[in-house]
Parts: C-alpha cells; sequence; structure tokens
C-alpha cells in the first residue's frame, strides 16, 4: 500500500504505511525487503523536505547497503545523501557524499549512475562558484552515456556526441575568443547527434553551453536563442533545478542587454524553483542577480536588501566565494552612495575570505574594487597600490577579463593624476585583452576611456574615433546601456568644440536609450550636460529645466558627487541671471559635496563658479582666490581645456584690478592652451580679453587683430548650429565682442577721421543686426523641405495635429470648473513637451534636407553695398547701436556717410520709458507727450536734422524698437511732417526680399480680411449664447495666452475686466468701410465665428494682395514659438474651438501677400534678443512671403485704428499710394484733426519691410 501510494504521489499516506511495513521487518533488517522499504521512506521524507528523517533513513540503508555487500547500492544511497544536503544547502557535506559514491558507480560499472553523480559534483561546484571545476565534470558527465542503453548504431551516434562535447569544453577552457568560436562549432556538431539520441536532459544543457559561450562573445541575440530552446526542454524532463539556471542564464543576458525588468523578470521565475529543489546555494546566487539589478536601476536600497538576503545563504551552505562575491557587491552599492568607509569594509571582509580560499581571482577583484574606492577618494596612490597587487594575482588565473578591468582602473587613476600618456599606456595594455577573450563590451569600455584622455588632452578629433569605435561595438552587441553614456561622450566633445547644436543632438540620442535602460546616474548625467549647453546658449530658464530633472536622479542613486556638479551648474546660472545670493547658496551646498567624495574636476568647476559670483559682485581678491584655487586642481588633473579657462578669469581679474602687465601673462598662457585642445569657445573668449587688455593699455592697434580673431571664431561657430532658435540665443551671448569691436574702431575713427574706422564700425553693426532673420529669409526662399522624407513631413504634420489636439483639451481643462492643477500643469507640460519636439523636428529636417545642405547663407551688406543696391537718392537709412557706455548712429545716403556718438544705453532708455509712458498712459496730455518727444530726438536724432530726403529707413537696436519714431521731433517738427518712415530689423534685409518678390506675379485678387472674431461663448451675436459665460475663473485659451507674454515694456490692455479678450467692434466697421473701396469679387471677408483659425491657414488666402487681420496678437516671451493671433474662439454654436494662429504656423504659411496688415494689440512686439531685434510676428509673416507689415506698437483705441485703416486703405486704392506713403499721409490727417491729435491715436502703426 506504501508502494501504490507513493507511486500515486500521496506522500503522506506512503509514510503513514511504510511506518507501518517497517515493524514487521524490524526483526530481520537485513532483508532486502526491509531495505527497499526504507529507501521509499526515504525518499518520501525528502519530498516532504523532511530532511532530517530523510538523513536518519538513508544512513540505515548505508548500513544495510555495506552490510550486504551491496556496493552499487551503497553508491546509489550515498548519492542521495548527498542530493539531500544539496537541498539543504550545505553544498560542502553533498560533495563529500557524491565523492564517495563516485568510485563505487566506477567500480560497479554503473556508467548511468557515474554520468548523473558527474553532472552533480559538476552542478555543485557551479553553485559554489567554482565554474572552472564545474566544467571539467560537467565534461567528465557528457562522455559518459550509458552504451548498454542504446542500439549499436546509437552507440556510434553518442560515443560521436560525447567527443563532440568533450572536445568543445576543452577548446571552451582554452579562453580566447577564436577557441571559443571553435567550441562553438563542436557543440552546435553534437546537437543533431544528442537529438538522434532523444537525450533531452543532455541536449538542453549543451543549448545551454552554446547560449553561454555566445553570451561571452558578446552576442547576446543568439545566447537568448539558445537558452529559448534549452527551456521548454528543461521543464519536459521535469529537471526544476536546470529550468532554475536556465531562466537566470536568459536574465542575465537582458541584464547586459540593459533590459532591467525583463531580467528582473527571468531572474523571479527562477528564485521559487531554487527554493522548491531545496537549492539554497542557488537560492543566494539569483538573490544575488536580483541585487544586482536593482543596483544597475539605480534602487540602491533594494539591492542591498537582495544582497542581503543572499549573504546569510552563503554562509549557511559554506560558499565562501559566493559570500565574498556578494559581500563585494555590498560594498559596490555602499561606494555607489558615496559612503567609502563602509564600501571598505565590505571589501576587507570579502578580501580575506578569497584569500582562505585560494582564489586569486575574488582576491584580485576585491584588491581592484579597494582601489577604485581609494581612486574616488582622491587617494591615488593608495589606489595604485592596491591595483598593483591586484594585477599580478589576474595574470597569475589567467582571467584576462580580470586583468583587463585591472588595467583600465590603473589608467583611470593616472588619467586623473593628470598622467596621460601613462593613462594611454594602461589602457593599451587593456584593449587587446578584451580582444583576445571577446569581450567587445570591455573593448568598448577601454576605447571609451581611451577617447575621453585624448578629449582631455585637447585631441578632440582622435578623441571622436574611439568614441565612434566604441559606439559601434556597443551598438553590435545590443548594450544600450554602454551605446548612452558613448553618444553622451560624443555630445561632450562637440560641445567642448564649440558645436552646441550636434552636441545637442548626440545628448538627446543618449538620453532615451540611458532611461529605457534604467540608468538613473547615465540619464541625470546626459540631463546635466544638455543643462550645460543652454546655459551657454543663453537659454538660462531651459537650463534649470534640465539641471531641476537631473538633481533628484542623482539623489536617488545616491551619487554625490553628480549632486554636487548639478548644484554647482543651478549656482551658475543664477548667477547669469543676477540672483548672485542664490547662485552662492546653490555653491556652498555643492562645494562640501564635490571635497566630501574627493571628486576634483567637480570642486574646480564649483571654484571657477564661485569665483565668477564674487567677480561680478565686486569683490575680486575673492574671486582671484578661488580661481588660483581652481586652477592647481584643473592642472593636477590635466585638464587643459579647464585651465585654459581659469587663466583666463585670472587674467580678466588682474585687468580689472590694474595689474595689466600680470593679465596679460595669464591670458597669453591661456590663449595657446585653448588652441591644444580646440577649445574655440574659450579661445574667443581670450582674445576678446587680449583686445580689451590693449586697449585699456592704449595699443589701439594690437587690439585690432585679436577681437577680428574672436569673432571670426564666433561667426563660424554659430554657423554650426541648425535650430535658429539656438542659433540667436547664442548670438545675443557673444553681443559683447561686436559691441566692444564696434567701440573700438569707432574710438579710432575719432584719433584718426580719415582712414574709414567709421565705416568699419557700420559693417560691423550690420554683421551684429537680424542675422537669424537673413538666414530664415533666404531658407523660406530656398524651401528647405523639397527632398525631405515624407515621413519627416508626416510627423511634423502629425505634431502640428497634436499641438491642435492639446488646444483644445486645454480649452476643455479650464472651462470645466471641477480641473484640477494637477490637470492643467500637465497640460501645460504636454504642449510644452510638443513644441520642443516640434523645434527638434525642424532641426533634423534642416540637417537632412538637400536644400538646406547645399543653402549658401548671405553675407551681411558692407557699407559699399548698402549704397548701391539698397538706397535711392530719396532715402536715407539710420542706423543705431545702443551700447553700455557709448552708443552710435551712421547716417547713409546714396553718396554719403556720417557717424555719430550718442549717449549710453541706460540715458536713452530711460527717455524711451518716458516717451511711451507718457503716450499710453497720458494720451491726451500731448504737451508732456511732445517734451518726452523732444527730450528722446536731442538724444537719438539731433545728427539727423539736416537730411532732407523724403524717406527716412529706421534700422533700430535694443529699446529703440519700441520708439513710434514718427513722434519724434527734428527741428521742432514731428519726423513724420518731414519724412516717410520705415522700420528694417537690419539694412541687408530688404536685400534679400526683393530678390525672393522680384519676378513674383501679383496675386489675382485684392483683398482678404477677417475681422471681429467671437472671443467668448456669451456673446450676443450667438444665436444661442452660452449661459455659462467664460469667467476669470474658469479662463481659457485666451487668458493664458495673454498671461504668458512677458517680454513687453507695458502690461496688455487687451482683456477687459472679465479677463477675456474685449471684443474689437471697430474692426467690423473699419473693414466694411475698407471693403466699400473694392468690388466684392476682388475680396473675401470673415466675421465673427467665420473669422476662425480654419480660414487663417487655408491656401486660398494665397491668391489675395493684401491681407488684413483685425484682432489681438500676444507674444510670449518665454515661449516665442506659442506667440501668435487670436481669431474666433468658439464655432457658431459657442462650442469652443482652437483660435490661435501660433507663430510656427504662420512660419508654415505661404502667403505670397504684397501686404499684411495687423490690425490690433501690439503685434509688432516680441522678445527683444539683443542682435536680433524684436522676434516676434512680423518676422513670421516675412519668411511666410510678404515683403511688407504693417504693425502697431500698443493697443490703439478700437475707434482711432478703425479710422487709421479706412484713410490708409483710400490711400491705397484710391489714389495707389505706395503702403509708406499712404500711412504717413493717413497718420498726417489724424494728426491735424483735434478728436485724434494724440500721438497715441495715430503713431502705433509702423510699417516694417519693402517701401517701393
Amino acid at each position: 500500500m506504501g508502494t501504490v501510494y507513493f507511486s500515486q504521489g500521496d506522500q503522506e499516506k506512503a509514510s503513514d504505511f511504510l511506518q507501518q511495513a517497517l515493524t514487521v521487518w524490524q526483526k530481520m533488517p537485513e532483508r532486502l525487503d526491509a531495505r527497499e522499504t526504507l529507501r521509499i521512506l526515504a525518499i518520501v521524507y525528502g519530498n516532504l523536505k523532511k530532511y532530517p528523517e530523510a538523513l536518519v533513513t538513508f544512513e540505515k540503508i548505508l548500513i544495510l547497503d555495506r552490510k550486504l555487500g551491496d556496493r552499487g547500492g551503497e553508491a546509489a544511497t550515498l548519492h542521495r545523501i548527498g542530493g539531500v544536503y544539496n537541498a539543504l544547502g550545505d553544498n560542502k557535506k553533498a560533495l563529500d557524499y557524491y565523492s564517495q559514491a563516485l568510485p563505487l558507480f566506477k567500480a560497479v560499472r554503473d556508467r548511468n549512475g557515474e554520468a548523473t553523480i558527474l553532472n552533480n559534483i559538476a552542478a555543485t561546484y557551479e553553485a559554489l562558484g567554482e565554474k572552472q571545476k564545474a566544467l571539467d565534470y560537467y565534461s567528465q558527465s557528457q562522455a559518459l552515456v550509458p552504451l548498454a542503453q542504446v542500439t549499436t548504431a546509437q552507440a556510434n551516434s553518442s560515443t560521436q556526441s560525447q567527443q563532440l562535447f568533450d572536445e568543445g569544453m576543452k577548446l571552451y577552457k582554452q579562453g580566447s575568443a577564436e577557441s571559443r568560436r571553435q567550441a562553438i562549432t563542436k557543440l552546435e556538431a553534437a546537437l543533431p547527434l544528442l537529438r538522434k539520441e532523444g537525450n533531452k536532459s543532455l541536449e538542453a544543457a549543451t543549448l545551454d553551453w552554446l547560449g553561454g559561450v555566445y553570451n561571452d562573445l558578446g552576442e547576446k541575440q543568439k545566447a537568448l536563442d539558445y537558452f529559448n530552446q534549452a527551456l521548454p526542454l528543461r521543464k519536459v524532463v521535469g529537471d526544476r533545478g536546470g529550468e532554475a539556471a536556465t531562466l537566470t542564464n536568459i536574465g542575465a543576458v537582458y541584464n547586459d542587454l540593459g533590459e532591467k525588468q525583463k531580467a528582473l523578470d527571468y531572474y523571479s521565475q527562477a528564485l521559487p524553483l531554487r527554493k522548491v529543489v531545496g537549492d539554497r546555494g542557488g537560492e543566494a546566487a539569483t538573490l544575488h542577480n536580483i541585487g544586482a539589478v536593482y543596483n544597475d536601476l539605480g534602487e540602491k536600497q533594494k539591492a542591498l536588501d537582495y544582497y542581503s538576503q543572499a549573504l546569510p545563504l552563503r554562509k549557511i551552505v559554506s560558499d565562501r566565494g559566493g559570500e565574498a562575491f556578494t559581500l563585494n557587491s555590498i560594498g559596490s552599492v555602499y561606494n555607489d552612495l558615496g559612503e567609502k568607509q563602509k564600501a571598505l569594509d565590505y571589501y576587507s571582509q570579502a578580501l580575506p575570505l578569497s584569500k582562505a580560499l585560494g582564489d586569486r581571482r575574488g582576491e584580485a577583484v576585491t584588491l581592484h574594487n579597494i582601489g577604485a574606492v581609494y581612486n574616488d577618494l582622491g587617494e591615488k596612490q593608495k589606489a595604485l597600490d592596491y591595483y598593483s597587487q591586484a594585477l599580478p594575482l589576474s595574470k597569475a588565473v589567467g582571467d584576462r577579463k580580470v586583468e583587463a578591468t585591472i588595467l583600465n582602473g590603473i589608467g583611470v587613476v593616472y588619467g586623473a593624476l593628470g598622467e596621460k600618456q601613462k593613462a594611454l599606456d594602461y589602457f593599451s595594455q587593456a584593449l587587446p585583452l578584451w580582444i583576445a577573450v571577446g569581450d567587445r563590451g570591455g573593448e568598448a569600455t577601454t576605447l571609451n576611456n581611451i577617447g575621453f584622455v585624448y578629449s582631455d588632452l585637447g585631441e578632440q578629433q582622435k578623441a571622436l574615433e574611439y568614441y565612434s569605435q566604441a559606439l559601434l561595438l556597443y551598438k553590435a552587441v545590443g548594450d544600450l546601456g554602454g551605446e548612452a553614456p558613448t553618444l553622451n561622450n560624443i555630445g561632450r566633445v562637440y560641445n567642448d568644440l564649440g558645436e552646441q547644436q550636434k552636441a545637442l543632438e548626440y545628448y538627446s540620442q543618449a538620453l532615451p536609450l540611458s532611461k529605457a535602460v534604467g540608468d538613473f546616474g547615465g540619464e541625470a548625467t546626459i540631463l546635466n550636460n544638455i543643462g550645460g549647453v543652454y546655459n551657454d546658449l543663453g537659454e538660462q530658464q531651459k537650463a534649470l529645466d534640465y539641471f531641476s530633472q537631473a538633481l533628484p536622479l542623482w539623489k536617488a542613486v545616491g551619487d554625490r558627487s553628480g549632486e554636487a556638479r548639478t548644484l554647482g551648474n543651478i549656482g551658475g546660472v543664477y548667477n547669469a541671471l543676477e540672483e548672485k545670493q542664490k547662485a552662492l547658496e546653490y555653491l556652498n551646498q555643492a562645494l562640501p559635496l564635490s571635497k566630501a567624495v574627493g571628486d576634483f574636476g567637480g570642486e574646480a568647476t564649483i571654484l571657477s563658479h564661485i569665483g565668477r559670483v564674487y567677480y561680478d559682485l565686486g569683490e575680486k581678491q575673492k574671486a582671484l582666490d578661488y580661481y588660483s584655487q581652481a586652477l592647481i586642481l584643473y592642472k593636477a588633473l590635466g585638464d587643459r581645456g579647464r585651465e585654459a579657462n581659469t587663466l583666463g578669469n585670472i587674467g580678466g581679474v588682474y585687468h580689472v584690478l590694474g595689474e595689466k602687465q600680470k593679465a596679460l601673462e595669464y591670458l597669453n598662457q591661456a590663449l595657446p592652451l585653448t588652441k591644444v585642445v580646440s577649445d574655440r569657445r574659450v579661445e574667443a573668449a581670450t582674445l576678446g580679453n587680449i583686445a580689451s587688455l590693449e586697449t585699456d593699455r592704449g595699443n589701439l592697434q594690437a587690439a585690432l587683430t585679436p577681437i577680428q580673431d574672436s569673432i571670426a571664431i564666433l561667426e563660424d561657430l554659430r554657423t554650426k548650429i541648425i535650430s535658429p532658435e539656438l542659433r540667436q540665443t547664442f548670438f545675443a551671448t557673444v553681443q559683447d565682442y561686436y559691441q566692444f569691436y564696434i567701440d573700438l574702431l569707432m574710438t579710432l575713427h575719432q584719433q584718426n577721421p580719415s582712414q574709414g574706422y567709421d565705416q568699419q564700425a557700420f559693417n560691423v553693426s550690420e554683421r551684429s543686426h537680424a542675422r537669424t532673420l537673413l538666414e530664415l529669409l533666404t531658407e523660406a526662399k530656398a524651401n528647405i523641405k523639397e527632398g525631405i522624407n515624407p515621413q519627416l513631413l508626416a510627423k511634423e504634420t502629425e505634431l502640428q495635429n497634436q499641438l491642435d489636439t492639446v488646444e483644445k483639451q486645454r480649452l476643455e481643462i479650464y472651462n470645466k470648473p471641477n480641473s484640477t492643477d494637477e490637470q492643467k500643469n500637465a497640460i501645460n507640460q504636454r504642449q510644452k513637451t510638443l513644441i520642443t519636439q516640434y523645434q527638434d523636428l525642424q532641426n533634423e529636417i534642416r540637417a537632412k534636407s538637400p536644400k538646406y545642405a547645399a543653402l549658401k547663407y548671405p553675407q551681411p551688406l558692407t557699407l559699399d553695398q548698402v549704397q548701391q543696391q539698397i538706397l535711392d537718392p530719396d532715402t536715407a537709412l539710420l542706423q543705431y547701436s545702443v551700447g553700455k557706455e557709448k552708443s552710435y548712429l551712421w547716417i547713409i545716403t546714396k553718396d554719403g556717410f556720417t557717424s555719430h556718438i550718442l549717449p549710453a544705453q541706460k540715458e536713452i532708455e530711460t527717455a524711451t520709458r518716458e516717451l511711451l509712458n507718457a503716450i499710453q498712459y497720458g494720451k491726451d496730455d500731448t504737451a508732456n507727450i511732445s517734451q518726452a518727444a523732444n527730450q528722446l530726438s536731442q538724444l537719438v536724432l539731433t545728427p539727423a536734422a539736416k537730411l532732407n530726403q523724403k524717406r527716412l529707413i529706421i534700422v533700430p537696436d535694443g529699446v529703440l524698437s519700441y520708439v513710434p519714431f514718427s513722434t519724434l521731433t527734428l527741428n521742432n517738427q514731428p519726423l513724420i511732417n518731414q519724412h516717410e518712415l520705415v522700420n528694417l530689423p537690419s539694412s541687408s534685409s530688404i536685400a534679400l526680399i526683393r530678390q525672393e518678390t522680384q519676378n513674383r506675379k501679383p496675386a489675382p485678387k485684392a483683398l482678404a480680411i477677417l475681422a471681429d472674431p467671437i472671443f467668448s461663448a456669451d456673446d450676443p451675436r450667438l444665436k444661442t449664447p452660452q449661459k455659462q459665460p467664460i469667467s476669470p475663473s474658469n479662463p481659457d485659451l485666451n487668458q493664458l495666452a495673454i498671461n504668458r507674454v512677458t517680454k513687453t515694456l507695458k502690461k496688455s490692455r487687451a482683456v477687459g475686466n472679465n479677463n477675456q479678450f474685449t471684443r474689437l467692434p471697430g474692426t467690423r466697421q473699419e473693414a466694411q468701410a475698407i471693403l466699400a473701396l473694392l468690388p466684392k469679387t476682388e475680396t473675401i471677408v470673415a466675421f465673427d465665428d467665420q473669422a476662425n483659425l480654419n480660414l487663417a491657414i487655408n491656401p486660398q488666402l494665397s491668391q489675395y494682395r493684401i491681407l488684413h487681420l483685425a484682432t489681438h496678437g500676444v507674444f510670449n516671451g518665454e515661449e516665442p514659438t506659442d506667440s501668435g493671433i487670436i481669431l474666433s474662439l468658439v464655432d457658431a454654436k459657442g462650442t469652443p474651438i482652437n483660435g490661435f494662429l501660433r507663430l510656427n504656423e504662420i512660419f508654415n504659411l505661404n502667403l505670397p501677400a504684397e501686404l499684411v496688415v495687423l490690425s490690433a494689440c501690439e503685434t509688432g512686439l516680441g522678445q527683444e534678443i539683443k542682435g536680433e531685434g524684436l522676434v516676434g510676428l512680423t518676422r513670421g509673416f516675412m519668411y511666410a512671403g510678404t515683403p511688407r507689415v504693417l504693425v502697431s506698437l500698443w493697443q490703439v483705441d478700437d475707434q482711432a485704428t478703425a479710422e487709421l485703416m479706412t484713410r490708409f486703405y483710400k490711400l491705397i486704392l484710391e489714389k495707389k499710394l505706395p503702403p509708406a506713403q499712404a500711412l504717413r499721409e493717413a497718420q498726417l490727417q489724424m494728426q491735424n484733426e483735434t478728436e485724434w491729435k494724440s500721438p497715441y491715436y495715430w503713431s502705433a502703426f509702423i510699417l516694417q519691410g519693402e517701401w517701393r
């Protein structure tokens, strides 16, 4: 009965009956029946996990086996006792019993038993981490397939498979990449023979070995293929231990591939199987593996939890090698957390274990780890001592991977010590070792390190070559975790070369990869670098966004060095934003962190930042102290690029302190270093500082060459930036160089009036004006989207649609009374993300456009070209340059040129602000307006008093972009009384506009008008007005847009008391009056809900010569692409719709109109960017194809605008006057009428662009 229940799997009942049977046999224990009953009972105990009872019972059987002289039975019993000890996790005792059983199986020629015991011994050694011994025993086991169980043909087949397997194992043991490839050939040849024999267990083992070999060679996908073939075979034969091992192997491959979650999934499947079979050694190993994954994911505490579960199991099974391994891993976690002493404690526990075991490999690894801690602590000599102890051990055991790792570590130390050549020597020793063992990941790591050294040496081209080799290797093995930092390193090189656009491209490729593999530290590094690029380009807010994303990631992974660097960078941004106290707060948090972890590079950078803050605060001696500390560290590190920058900074301090000779010495030390490391941005800065110093020393001629060279470098760097937005912000950051050059030339002109220095100064001024606009107009003419991959264009359309959808969602969210702040923040962030993606896509289109690649941007016009190509006898050009200390005016006519010095920026800004305030807030106080206009006129216009040309072209600069020059006075008369006035962003822009339009055929129809849109659902014009208006508590897109208008000189008045856009009824009157001047067949008009976005972007508008948009315009200084024109915000039923014509949509219009009129609300304003002027709606329409745009500088009275527009159009349509002349006549008419006499009513509108 007991046997029956045993066969049916009912272990409890089997146990009961078998124990009863034993009482019968107690008096004749030597009978075979009694022994068999004991054997079955012992197995039952084992199945019930009653291991002590099983051991006692097997010991009784062992006594009987020996009394009976049954050597085969004794071998089987010893084997089973070993299995029980395996289940208990006591692998050492298991080996003792297996070792006793083995000679007995041999003696009785039990090939099956011998093969099985050899296999179990191999598995036990594998659990103990002794891989080489495991290999030896597996090889012996494979050779012992029992011949008695096969036919003659099968025996021949089995013999051949044994031989192939054995040869494969021998080749694998040789350890070289070539021998492993040969091993694969043997093992793959064995597979069909094993399948023919039907030996699924050995087939699974062979598949596992093949997977392991391919994994070692870095061919992860092939490894996965073999492991996945082995797994179902393990399940079929019921080998749960083998199944656990295969699952672990698969997990390990996914871990190497950076697919951490998949790795966790497979390890988590293996863990319960280890427990089921009682394999506590395997359980410990699996727990350790799970801990390792969490460590890679940056979840250090979880890693420690799993390692801490593994450690006692290692001890229970006396797996001292595994114990040392886990102690090492715990030490590594504490090292990453910055707890260096704890790390050393754990490494110090692991070291004697490895020594006691004679595990020289483990000893070498631990010594290496201790060395790495001392390296991080800045104790480089100690680090080298430990590495030097580890290196001969790795060589002695012939473990070339460990040897390569140690050589790599030594190279890193020498690199940090500034001994770059020694570093390269050690990396060069490591490289062939990685290649020999076929470890392409290790090879890539060393190539990366070599690249890093060359980058520090300033040999950026060599650095790129090594990084590129590393990148190919990482891609070949599918190692996303290695690919991401390599892309980051390439980005870093391009950033150091001043090619910020390329740097961003590589960082942008690296970031999603780091996120995909869960590498929080790598992600933080890349975010930090992106922030650094934006900071260099003058995009401080964007920089802060990226630094703020990086900071919590550093904290999450416990990387105090990274945390310190990012805190330092945030401090640097706040310094640039003139928030000095905030800057010092962040920097003072960062400095002790860098010191604590021994990050000398980070410490030096933070010291430099602090020095800069104190320099800006005027505390020059403090600045000098901090720069000097930074310099010592940079020199020690061999970081010549930052050394050069710091030398330049020290030179700058001595310059301000009046120690000019010392300043020059430091600058002359810096300059050759900048060239050696190819840091062109720092080279330009150093040259600029030398020019400034020579000027102060009175050597004006000596200053010319360095400033010219400096600007030449900056011009070249600028051309490498694809993004127009980034190009213009970069250009804004370097405007001081142009201003200095202009000051220098104008000073030289005063000393030598006949040498033409003032003409050169004008040329420099023109080079500094609106360059991005020139390039955009050139792109528009080239049609850079032609020849682009249709998928990219489809993606562009998709993003535009997504932006429209988000606008609608925003309306819905903001119109719901129960919407949460979380929902609002989420939709705002979504919109911001989409805008960024859209900009990135535009950059990608440019980068891949054949037309863009062939594009030759025009050079700005020179004085001679302006006179010959632009001006006619009736036109004079007034070009301004507003500077901190001096400003300038150049007056150019067809055959004349004069230059004039004007007051400093501050005085001009004050006078401008007073005039604008007088006009906008005291519109009826004409005396006050006149006084303010006279005051500003005296500052900026007096030199033009003798001009008699009928037309003046104004190229303003800085705050003058906001000035209505028609209000200014000459000879006690408003300027408009004597001259037509036209504004240009630069002299060169009109040349491009004319090229674009010279052969253009006029559109067939006259006028398209969109006016008087509906802004709210409670507008009485709707047939069924909504009961619930869009109120201040539920702001819609209108209010969202206007709230984001941040960079104008005053608060907009487009919004009424209820925080809605105010209706513009006068626009309907003006539209109707204008329409009366033309036949209906020549016009199209849209009022109310028909004045909507769909019509504004409709291609049919390209059929009209004039486009008149009478509605509100808004500008977002933080996100210029989120600026635009507000059209109807509800449909005919009062349902909210997207009515926001965004700037990026305007750029995409095809609008070859002769004139665009933006007849309302500050449409001429924009973000004032140094070197570009007002960047707003005007350039969007010019890019779309119109040569001239009429815009307003403030929101004018609705009726006054209608009056001006009606007069303006009558003059154009009836008297056939050109727009510039028509505008002047209309303004003069209103000026002469009492009701409209104040400049507030008539001077807001300015014409930009073509006047002919």
